[in-house]
């Protein structure tokens, strides 16, 4: 490290580097504590390979491991042998002879506590009563009263694999040993909140283990697999590399394979880190993902082997990079002053036109206008003053701009997100909604929801699940965005009961800058208005989906339930008509001529009330119940048959006056250039044609 000059000023006066700052506010990246930051490791590992096999364009398959490594394990890493205890009063674990006595005091005090609540619980019961409230066994009254051990930690194993891109030989000490260096900066849409990556977990585990990461790699058709074995200089912010070695790579692998040593807390993160797993796989179900946590001890009581596999061949579109929107000037005061320093355009017109997004040229000449005089539109950017500059800036903030088209971002889509849902909760139901791209913070924005019912794993209310740039967010859900549209909702008014339903509600938000609120970066503020109204839209055309199947399934039901009741009574009907229709046919004279028709001055005992009845018909008719031809099978039939009819009927009215039940939302998958597809496949009624990889690839479906 080169000599710092001497100077006269404040010998107080320091400087940190980047990577001392975050060693020394790590909780800001994730790293507040060891369960968090195994999570944390994890998902920045995880969330690397993604990128790297989209990037590719090569279905993800991710290989996760956790093995908890023993203190002999790290201590011979370390190079320290198992210390004998010379002077245990030095140890905050020993216990003195006053400690110990006041320790088995307690012990029995407890037991003999339990012992008395266990006989008032007996009496209890005998009496026929439930026990006083607060009578139960203190559940750790067995357990070794003795102090725990002081500083005991838990280390593990974490190793990812994957099937990316890899990374540049050259490139790996600087793209993991040096904190904000990396291939994820510009305005486009990527998983990474911070810019650390990898690194942060560097950080971590040379703070924790002061061990080194390992590191294999190789880039497709490459003939060699990178293998490296370094950590990070903290002080000076650059790579410390231990070990680099070349290996032939036979097998013609490529991808990314890293493993580090760190402090952390499983028990505590274990249900995060599955959740995360399985929100992850929801939200990119053409990803494939092997998780597998050891214990350290021989037992293998609470290991973990779980597959969450693919369901789809289908990738979202990869990001682009993109222009600012005009609006960003609102936000940025810098913005103006830092693309006029850039650009490569020689004149205002073109600075305008070339560096925003939805500037046409006409609309950037009538921006030069109205910016008065001092300008022209032929003018260079590297002659604007500061004033100038400003002027620009305010322009922009205030001017009316159309908003971004949402090319440059990549959404889950709808058909990846209801297939995740599918494959990971099986619902009942489901609806789902992508809205329009908006500006927000002069950054493209794009909102899908997905709302669900029923399903398994599902408890009964509302069950929110956030995704950010297509990352789960598990942490502080109730002040996020989507959670407060959650409960501002009037879900009764959709039929769907907020309390007893099971109800999944999934909001991915996808933009070039996620507006996370608070130094952790894990939920959207729900004072962005834009945001705000963008996920309640989004949220309510799902429930208008679901409103109307639910109306659908009650009148299916209420049809069920009439038909069920109309049949009950078939056969006593039938009987009855078969034997009227058996005697009048073995009478002398027809029904017809023995009673009084409708309109007879005489009356009769039926008081007229017959309705007239057409003597050919009737003749047909008997004749048919003589020979045979109309049965109680025939009338049980013509009934049921009748029955069917007026409950259709009655459902296609039901129908015309309740407009929801008239029609079925059916999602169709976009297509893009970039889709292949195999021949045409014809019938009668329709054409329809599968994806190349569909029909050909290695998951083709037979018959095709």
């Amino acid at each position: 490290m080169p000599p710092k000059p001497k100077t006269s000023g404040d010998k107080n006066l320091k400087s940190k580097s980047p990577a001392e700052f975050f060693l020394d506010n790590k909780g800001i990246a994730g790293f507040e504590n060891a369960g968090k930051s195994l999570y944390t490791t994890l998902r920045e590992f995880i969330e690397n390979s993604l990128d790297s096999a989209e990037s590719i364009g090569v279905l993800p398959d991710v290989d996760i491991a956790v093995e908890e490594v023993t203190l002999d394990e790290y201590e011979t890493k370390i190079g320290l042998k198992t210390h004998v205890r010379k002077d245990n009063a030095l140890y905050a674990d020993f216990e003195t002879d006053k400690e110990r006595a006041k320790r088995v005091k307690d012990e029995a005090r407890k037991v003999a506590a339990d012992a008395k609540a266990v006989d008032a619980l007996a009496k209890a019961k005998e009496k026929g009563g439930k026990g006083s409230k607060g009578g139960g066994l203190n559940r750790n009254a067995g357990v070794d009263g003795s102090k725990a051990k002081l500083g005991a930690k838990s280390f593990f194993r974490i190793t990812v694999k994957d099937n990316g891109k890899g990374m540049q030989h050259d490139d790996i000490p600087n793209m993991l040993g040096k904190v904000l260096s990396g291939t994820k900066y510009g305005v486009r849409q990527t998983r990474g909140k911070f810019g650390l990556g990898s690194k942060m977990a560097l950080i971590w585990s040379k703070q924790t283990t002061g061990l080194p990461i390992e590191i294999l790699s190789a880039q497709p058709k490459q003939k060699f697999c990178s293998r490296y074995v370094l950590d990070i200089d903290i002080e000076r912010n650059e790579p410390n590399v231990h070990s680099v070695d070349k290996t032939p790579n036979d097998e013609e692998w490529h991808g990314a394979e890293l493993s580090v040593i760190i402090e952390g807390n499983w028990t505590a993160y274990r249900n995060k880190v599955l959740s995360y797993l399985r929100q992850l796989a929801i939200v990119t179900p053409y990803a494939q993902f092997h998780f597998k946590y050891v214990s350290a001890g021989s037992v293998n009581r609470g290991n973990v082997d779980a597959m969450f596999r693919r369901r789809t061949l289908v990738m979202p579109s990869p990001p682009t990079t993109t222009k600012h929107h005009p609006s960003a000037a609102n936000e940025d005061q810098l913005l103006i002053k830092t693309l006029l320093s850039q650009t490569r355009e020689k004149t205002l017109l073109g600075f305008l036109n070339k560096e925003f997004t939805s500037i046409g040229k006409d609309h950037a000449s009538r921006l030069v206008k109205e910016l008065g005089k001092g300008f022209d539109p032929t003018m260079s950017p590297k002659d604007v003053s500061e004033t100038q500059a400003t002027r620009i800036q305010q322009l922009l903030s205030y001017a009316r701009f159309t908003d971004p088209s949402g090319d440059c971002l990549s959404p889950a889509g709808e058909y990846n997100l209801r297939l995740g849902i599918m494959k990971e909760l099986a619902p009942d139901w489901i609806a789902s909604f992508v809205g329009g791209a908006l500006a927000c913070g002069g950054h493209p924005l794009i909102v899908e929801a997905c709302v669900s019912l029923g399903g398994k794993d599902v408890k009964a209310g509302h069950n929110v699940f956030r995704f950010a740039n297509r990352i789960p967010l598990l942490f502080e859900a109730g002040s996020d965005v989507v959670t407060r549209c959650v409960q501002r909702l009037n879900w009764s008014s959709y039929k769907i009961d907020k309390n007893n339903d099971k109800i999944g509600i999934f909001v991915s938000i996808v933009s070039t800058k996620i507006p996370f609120k608070g130094t952790s970066k894990e939920y959207i503020g729900d004072d962005n208005v834009e945001i705000a109204e963008a996920v309640d839209r989004a949220i309510r055309a799902c429930a208008t989906q679901l409103k109307g199947k639910i109306v659908r399934a009650q009148a299916a039901k209420e049809r069920r339930a009439r038909k069920k009741v109309l049949s009950r009574y078939i056969p006593d009907c039938a009987r009855a008509i078969a034997a009227m229709l058996t005697q009048s046919a073995l009478a002398e004279e027809p029904p017809s001529k023995r009673a009084k028709l409708f309109g007879d001055p005489a009356g009769g005992g039926n008081g007229g009330k017959l309705w007239r009845v057409d003597p050919v018909w009737e003749k047909e008719l008997l004749g048919k119940v003589k020979s045979g031809t109309v049965t109680l099978a025939t009338l049980t039939r013509k009934l049921e048959e009748h029955v069917e009819k007026i409950d259709s009927e009655q459902a296609l009215e039901y129908s015309m006056a309740n407009k929801e039940g008239l029609c079925e939302t059916t999602h169709l998958m976009p297509i893009g250039s970039h889709h292949k597809f195999s021949t045409v496949v014809r019938h009668q009624t329709c054409a329809f044609q599968l994806l190349a990889s569909a029909a050909t690839g290695p998951h083709a479906l037979k018959g095709v």
